[in-house]
């Protein structure tokens, strides 16, 4: 309780006291007049397109995530014991490599005149030179994916791997087909995987900030860039802290529905 109170409660209620503040840009001195001006300017548009374009970002990222890591997730859980262990390393080992080193590979991997415009350049489907993902929304997210896909894949084979799978068998011996087996059985006893992947992926993609700094070349703002120049650049402590209250209130409810989510029980098959 001493570490959270320290750690966590202290600079969060220090956000809470900043965010009711006002900068005196002459001076760069902050004065206590506790106003809600901040909060005010949070939904103006530049910031409110910052904010917007994060979650929607976020969403569809964390969206990819789950529709290609649940069939790897599945695929490993099925696997025998030593390949299992194989493949979770093969999932694994990627991770630990620097996360901004892993940003700057994708940053060539999809550069104009990188090997993904190469290639698609020799089998005539693009121009030389007209990829064009880099410092994009779609870059952005393509980077996103590929930095926390093993958040999302490691919680969905944990879960998948602890399905009993006699529950499977009976209902191919029922006569489901795997289509429905996937859809009735399957999903349902891992909702607590997909939850708990969505909550890994989708809370620090919603803030990030290095991936759209690499990729987006400054020129697609999230609410974590925004938040950072208001705290290194502009030096507006308050308006800062107001930025990130807003955020941590949405990711506070976005958790509170997939927490309510994850509880919920099984749907019978």
């Amino acid at each position: 309780m001493g570490w959270t109170a320290l750690f966590f409660v202290a600079p969060l209620v220090l956000l809470v006291v900043y965010s009711f503040a006002q900068t005196d840009f002459l001076t760069f001195e902050i004065k206590y007049d506790w106003t809600l001006q901040n909060y005010g300017n949070v939904f103006e548009g530049l910031y409110l397109d910052a904010i917007l374009r994060s979650l929607l970002l976020s969403a569809g990222a964390t969206l990819a995530c789950l529709l290609v890591g649940f069939p790897v997730a599945l695929t490993i859980a099925q696997a025998p014991g030593r390949w299992q262990l194989l493949l979770l390393l093969g999932v694994m080992v990627p991770f630990w490599t620097s996360f901004i080193v892993r940003t700057y590979g994708i940053f060539s991997l999809i550069g104009d005149s990188g090997p993904l415009a190469d290639l698609l350049a020799s089998l005539g489907l693009i121009e030389d030179g007209g990829l064009r993902l880099l410092f994009t929304p779609v870059g952005i997210g393509i980077g996103i994916v590929y930095s926390y896909l093993p958040l999302m894949i490691l919680p969905l084979y944990v879960a998948l791997e602890r399905i009993d799978r006699s529950v499977i068998d009976a209902a191919n011996d029922l006569g489901a087909s795997p289509a429905r087996v996937l859809w009735r059985v399957v999903l349902p006893l891992a909702k607590p995987g997909i939850a708990a992947g969505c909550i890994l992926v989708g809370i620090p993609a919603t803030g990030e900030y290095v991936i759209p700094q690499i990729l987006g070349g400054g020129k697609t703002l999230m609410v974590g860039n925004v938040v950072a120049d208001q705290f290194l650049s502009s030096g507006d402590y308050p308006f800062g802290s107001a930025l990130a209250m807003v955020l941590t209130a949405i990711v506070l409810i976005v958790l509170a529905i997939l927490r309510r989510g994850e509880r919920t029980g099984p749907v019978t098959a």
